[in-house]
């Protein structure tokens, strides 16, 4: 049975009360700091004295929240909405507060004239509320006004919670954008077995800020194909400045039980009746006036239905009594004496339809998905380790290996399904293929009998859009599961804006103490900068961990761990990691072992530290000089510089050191992971010169030693953009990080070496001209180089 058959004039009413309510609120927040109630006229110092936030979008914003209460208390569906058009914040506060949940979570606030008039203060003012939606909102999953990203964020939340609908507000604004396009995708990897629904509502007003939107300007007929060629069955809601009321809450609710009927057909088609081909998923196009039921024109150019309602559609209240008294009007026009009583509280009649508990839309427990959160259950990674036995001898993939540590994360959660493996490159090519043993790839699409590892109920996740995988990830983890993004290091930068939001989320969050900490973010990135030579330049760019980094020290690590055994430890680490980002950078060619099982985990919970049995110093003073890297590749260059400073200059005493945790550069006052001075000293030494071999961009580690007063002592190699399709070891040579670079450094910052280990200098030197010309003619790197091994090459002259 649909809405339009059920929706009485009494629902219509109760509706309408709960909407007119909503809207009074909402602009009660752009606007007043007194007189919250209108029990007094109107007077310019009731008003803010700075008028901030959106207008335009609040009124179907509170339209979708009214109705979403109906369809709630009427099905008892637990339902989270995912707020796209973030500007319409004091629309999403105004529902949370008629709800109840605003009060609970600040008592300040509510149900009350008193609480009203708190929340309209606290709104767009310091200290207080934002006018996008955000972490402080009851129910919001994320940072409004990100732009794009609400639709994959809705998917992530559907995945594995199989009694959620999850329902997105996708402005038509943000409808223009990339990921957004992109993320109409994600209902072929919508499980209607073991996964929720998404419902896309596509709310079209008609202007960005100061232009007409895309899809509000295209013929409906257009639209709906587009649409339809998605696979979605669209189902269109208009409404217009002269609509009768009741008739859009009837047209609302027909389509919202509609679509309602159709997900409960889809899903029991397939959970009970075994059907296997792909739905087509509803989706409601709900058209409405940008600025509906605000001013219709303001010194006498229109308002209502265009452009400038978009932010405050009355500028000068507190200067023009034309404006104090229009926006007196406005606000009446809502006659909020029927709609609150005598001590500000809702009558019943709007509440009607509010659901109870954690049915309500800023109670459920879906936007703060903490409270659902489990520790995974997680091997030991001394399980998965690699021997180790003779260091710098034997090689293993680091990525391949912890392939079966994932797989054994994804067989463990098979009933409780809150683990996943996304990666935009295919897990295969990032050597993570193991998982497959585990989990085959999601997929809803068509089938053939040449593919493999494809699967209707997959939780490894492939699409070649790292803006799905980052919003579908993001939405698993806020609602309370575990998951890992891996990627090619170089593309990773894609994702930095959605990184950053995602950031400033968690730091946020942190501040507001009724929410629960979630699974911090996990980016393994792999094929990265040293080991695509074969796909050239282009495909060259460790820079991700830079932006990353920039952010708030309470929510970014970054690691690189130089082997196998440590990338476990590593693993082992951020999968139980809350409230953060992690960047692991870690190879899948190829790679020394160094560290046994036991020591990599000891190596790892330091962060840094020395590896005493690759350097030359006795412990009766203090080094010559200090080799320090961190990733793979630097470590293998700077154990090969060890190596041939060794059989070269016996004398010279070098300690090594290798950083995993890079937060560790960091002063201990600057960053959770931060080493304090006294201990950093003791690694790095106070006076001697330090070779620093890092895998990114070598000013990343003068920015993290900001205030050690040890910049002139460090001397960092790392990329400089000088990148090709080449040879590996050509890589490390054309951006100075290989190991006669570095040994050749060493000679020229050690007081007093240079002149008397000229010719070793000069030996090194001519290595290095000798491979030049050795990889042109040959296509391959010296035999010395590819030979290598770490105990041939203690001795070697």
């Amino acid at each position: 049975m649909t809405g339009i058959h059920r929706l009485t004039e009494r629902a219509c009413e109760q509706l309408d009360a709960h909407w007119r309510a909503a809207n009074y609120l909402a602009a009660g927040q752009l606007y007043l700091r007194g007189n919250p109630l209108l029990r007094e006229d109107l007077r310019p110092e009731h008003v803010k004295a700075r008028l901030l936030g959106h207008w335009g979008t609040c009124p179907g914003l509170t339209l979708v929240y009214t109705h979403l209460n109906r369809l709630i208390s009427e099905r008892g569906r637990r339902t989270l909405c995912v707020w796209g058009p973030g500007h319409g914040a004091a629309g999403v506060l105004a529902g949370a507060w008629l709800d109840g949940t605003f009060g609970e979570r600040d008592p300040d606030a509510a149900r009350d004239g008193d609480g009203m008039a708190h929340l309209f203060r606290r709104f767009s003012h310091p200290g207080g509320l934002g006018s996008h939606t955000g972490h402080a909102v009851p129910g919001s999953l994320q940072e409004g006004g990100e732009l794009g990203h609400c639709l994959s964020h809705a998917y992530g939340a559907a995945y594995d919670h199989p009694d959620l609908l999850a329902v997105c507000v996708i402005g038509d604004g943000e409808a223009e954008t990339g990921p957004l396009a992109a993320s109409w995708h994600a209902n072929k990897f919508l499980d209607p077995v073991h996964d929720g629904a998404v419902l896309p509502i596509l709310h079209l007003n008609g202007y960005k800020i100061a232009g007409p939107t895309v899809l509000s300007r295209i013929p409906e007929e257009e639209l709906g194909d587009l649409l339809r060629g998605y696979g979605h069955e669209p189902l269109f809601v208009t409404a217009t400045p002269d609509s009768a009321p009741c008739d859009v809450h009837r047209a609302l609710a027909e389509a919202l039980d509609t679509a309602a009927d159709r997900i409960a057909a889809h899903q029991r088609a397939a959970r009970q009746d075994g059907v296997t081909a792909r739905p087509r998923w509803p989706a409601i196009v709900l058209r409405t006036p940008k600025g509906w039921t605000g001013p219709d024109t303001v010194d006498g150019v229109p308002v209502e239905d265009t452009w400038r309602s978009h932010q405050i559609p009355l500028s000068a209240v507190r200067e023009d009594p034309a404006h104090l008294r229009a926006l007196d009007a406005w606000l009446r026009s809502y006659r909020p004496a029927e709609l609150f009583d005598t001590d500000g509280r809702p009558r019943p009649e709007v509440l009607a339809w509010v659901p109870r508990g954690d049915l309500r839309l800023g109670a459920t427990p879906y936007a703060d998905g903490g409270r659902l959160r489990r520790s995974l259950p997680l091997p030991d990674p001394s399980a998965y380790a690699v021997p180790a036995e003779e260091r710098g001898r034997d090689r293993h993939e680091p990525t391949r290996v912890l392939g079966g540590l994932l797989r054994h994360v994804l067989d463990a959660t098979a009933d409780r399904r809150d683990f996943r493996v996304l990666s935009p490159d295919e897990l295969d090519s990032n050597r993570l293929g193991a998982v497959y043993d585990a989990s085959p790839r999601a997929w809803q699409a068509g089938l053939r009998e040449t593919d493999e590892h494809l699967g209707r109920h997959g939780r490894a996740m492939e699409v070649l859009s790292e803006h799905l995988c980052q919003g579908w990830l993001e939405g698993y983890l806020l609602t309370g599961r575990h998951g890992v993004f891996a990627s090619y290091e170089a593309f990773a930068g894609i994702v930095a804006d959605m990184a950053t939001q995602h950031a400033k989320w968690l730091q946020s969050a942190r501040e507001v103490p009724w929410r629960a900490p979630v699974s911090g973010l996990t980016y393994l990135l792999t094929s990265h900068v040293w080991r695509q030579d074969h796909n050239g330049f282009s495909h060259q760019d460790p820079g991700f961990v830079d932006h990353v980094l920039n952010k708030s020290p309470e929510v970014v690590r970054a690691y690189l761990p130089p082997d196998t055994n440590t990338l476990l430890c590593v693993f082992d680490h951020v999968l139980r990691t809350t409230d953060v980002v992690n960047v692991v950078v870690a190879g899948k060619q190829p790679c020394f072992d160094w560290l046994g099982p036991a020591e990599a985990r000891e190596h790892c919970a330091r962060g840094a530290g020395i590896w005493e049995w690759a350097g030359t110093e006795t412990g009766e003073r203090e080094p010559d000089v200090v080799l320090a890297c961190a990733g793979d590749v630097p470590t293998e260059e700077t154990m090969a510089a060890a190596a041939l400073l060794r059989g070269w200059l016996p004398e010279l005493s070098v300690r090594v050191v290798n950083v995993v945790d890079l937060a560790r550069l960091v002063p201990a006052d600057r960053h959770p992971h931060g080493m304090a001075d006294a201990a950093f000293r003791a690694l790095f030494t106070d006076t001697r010169p330090v070779v620093f071999a890092y895998h990114g961009y070598p000013w990343l580690i003068h920015r993290l030693l900001h205030g050690r007063n040890a910049d002139e002592r460090f001397h960092v190699h790392g990329y400089r953009e000088s990148g090709a399709t080449t040879t590996p070891f050509d890589m490390v040579v054309r951006n100075g990080l290989d190991r006669y670079r570095l040994a050749m450094d060493v000679i020229d910052r050690v007081p007093g070496l240079v002149g008397r280990a000229a010719g070793v200098r000069q030996a090194m030197a001519d290595v290095r001209h000798r491979h030049h010309a050795w990889v042109r003619e040959h296509g391959t790197d010296l035999p010395e180089v590819t030979g290598w091994r770490w105990p041939d090459g203690a001795a070697e002259r």
